[in-house]
This record gives structure tokens, C-alpha cells and sequence, in this order.
């Protein structure tokens, strides 16, 4: 099972990335503040992929 999530994961986090590079665009939020939103964004969906890959395993 972990053969196929993880590689899922990575291709989650990448397309979230780049979805939140748009909204920093677009949003025209300031440099500055880009890392922490990157970073909120970033535990969010690692706890949720984690919590979802848990819940697959066990279920």
C-alpha cells in the first residue's frame, strides 16, 4: 500500500504547491509573508495525508 500512496503523496504536495503559488499571485500577498503560507499550507495537507493513509491502512 505504501508503494502507491507515497509516490501519490509527493504529486499531491507538488500540485497543492503550485496551487498555492497561484494564490500567492493572485492575491498579490507580500514576499515576505509567501514562506508562511507555504508552510500552514504544507503541515495541512501533510496531516491530512498522513491521517488519510492511517486511516486506509487500519480500515
Amino acid at each position: 500500500m505504501a508503494l502507491y500512496f507515497i509516490p501519490l503523496a509527493t504529486v499531491i504536495l507538488f500540485i497543492i504547491n503550485q496551487l498555492t503559488n497561484t494564490l500567492c499571485i493572485q492575491k498579490e500577498i507580500p514576499e515576505e509573508k509567501q514562506p508562511k503560507v507555504f508552510r500552514t499550507i504544507n503541515v495541512l495537507i501533510t496531516i491530512l495525508l498522513i491521517s488519510s493513509y492511517i486511516e486506509v491502512l487500519f480500515a
